[in-house]
């Protein structure tokens, strides 16, 4: 039995996004639930309570899934690019304006739209390809 593409990212992507929201709160500690201006996570990424738990909940659900199915990780992965994609290209527009209740920056929007396309594709068809790949 092969490993499955989605399964093992939606693994590693959702330990990694764990583990970012636990570490987002080693940096947020006075700045609101909702502040548009956050702490500075590894100095690059910014962050509020919000955006941690925001991490942690999108962290469990791709982990939750990774260890449940396929069909699930295929799924959550998916639905997480698009969410990332969406993400990515509106954050651009919200910065600096009172929506920005995630407080993003200029690189949260870049990781966001490289997570989208990881996410995004592998959901959209990574197991078509390794289905594909193992009958050629």
């Amino acid at each position: 039995m092969r490993t499955s593409p989605n399964r093992l990212l939606g693994t590693v992507f959702g330990a990694v996004y764990i583990l970012v929201g636990l570490l987002g709160f080693a940096v947020t500690g006075g700045i609101g639930f909702l502040a548009t201006e956050g702490g500075l996570l590894l100095g690059i990424f910014a962050v509020n309570p919000l955006h941690n738990v925001a991490h942690l909940l999108i962290g469990a659900a791709l982990l939750i899934a990774a260890l449940s199915s396929v069909s699930a990780a295929k799924a959550v992965n998916g639905a997480v690019g698009a969410v990332y994609l969406l993400l990515g290209i509106v954050g651009f527009f919200i910065v600096g304006s009172a929506l920005n209740i995630l407080a993003l920056n200029t690189a949260d929007h870049f990781l966001h739209l490289a997570s989208a396309i990881v996410l995004l594709g592998a959901g959209l068809g990574a197991e078509r390809s390794a289905r594909v790949s193992a009958t050629a």
